[in-house]
Parts: C-alpha cells; sequence; structure tokens
C-alpha cells in the first residue's frame, strides 16, 4: 500500500511538474505569406494557443521567403505556417529549403491553394497541408497535431 502511495504521488508530481514546464514555456510559430491579409487570417484562426494542452504561441510573420529565412537563421521555431500561394518560391519551395538547408527538424504546414496539391506538399516534407479558404478550425486542429507531435 505505501508503495503505491508512492508511485501515485510520483507521477503526481511528474504531472505536476510537467504542467508547470508547459505553463512557463511558449512556442514559437513563423507564418510566411506575401499577403498580410492571409497571415493575419492564420493569427485569428489560431489565435494564442493551439490546442489545451500546448504552451502560448509567440508568432512572428515574414512577408518575405527572404525574410523567412533570415528569420529562421536567427531564431529558434517550433513550426513555420507557410503560404503555398506566395509568388517565386511559394510555401512548399521555402519549406523544402529550410528543411535541406537550415533546420531538418522545424516540420511546417503548407497552405494551399489548391487541394490536390498535398501530394506535392507532402513531396517537399510538410508535416501537414490545408487549403484555401482557410477554415479556423481546420487550421487549430492541423497546429495542435503538429505540434503536438513535435513536443511529445
Amino acid at each position: 500500500m505505501a508503495q503505491e502511495l508512492t508511485m501515485t504521488h510520483t507521477l503526481e508530481v511528474d504531472m505536476a511538474e510537467d504542467l508547470a514546464q508547459t505553463a512557463t514555456r511558449t512556442v514559437n510559430v513563423l507564418v510566411c505569406s506575401d499577403d498580410s491579409a492571409t497571415r493575419q487570417e492564420v493569427l485569428t484562426a489560431v489565435g494564442h494557443k493551439a490546442g489545451p494542452s500546448l504552451p502560448d504561441i509567440t508568432w512572428q510573420e515574414a512577408a518575405t521567403p527572404d525574410m523567412a529565412r533570415a528569420y529562421v537563421e536567427q531564431g529558434n521555431f517550433d513550426l513555420l505556417i507557410l503560404d503555398g500561394e506566395s509568388p517565386k518560391l511559394g510555401g512548399m519551395g521555402l519549406g523544402k529549403m529550410i528543411h535541406d538547408e537550415i533546420d531538418p527538424d522545424i516540420p511546417f504546414i503548407v497552405i494551399l491553394g489548391r487541394p490536390q496539391d498535398e501530394w506535392l506538399a507532402r513531396w517537399s516534407g510538410a508535416a501537414a497541408a490545408v487549403s484555401f479558404p482557410i477554415d479556423p478550425r481546420e487550421l487549430a486542429g492541423t497546429v495542435d497535431s503538429v505540434l503536438t507531435r513535435k513536443l511529445s
């Protein structure tokens, strides 16, 4: 009986420590799109917290692939959300470039103009893809899922 109580107490202490760490930690998320309305739509859809068991989000916005690349080289990001419809490089190209040249451990989500391009997003290494128009529940759920996998 005493051993059971000790194990239960240890488990409760471990869970409390995990919750305290989650409460004090933030996750850094970069959203990149040449369209400020798209960036704002992503921030509004996901908000300050992607899921109940996840830490608060600190957002960074980038309007160009060069700006996003510079932020990634300087920062410590847990997730990238990239606009697949941005001109020139696009979200898939940017995500693949960051994965191949800077940090292969940063997952990225691509926002696609056409759902049938999901295979191309997977080929680029995207952790997930969502389609325009942005469905707030789908995007928040996708962010929750990707961050939960990354942080566990």
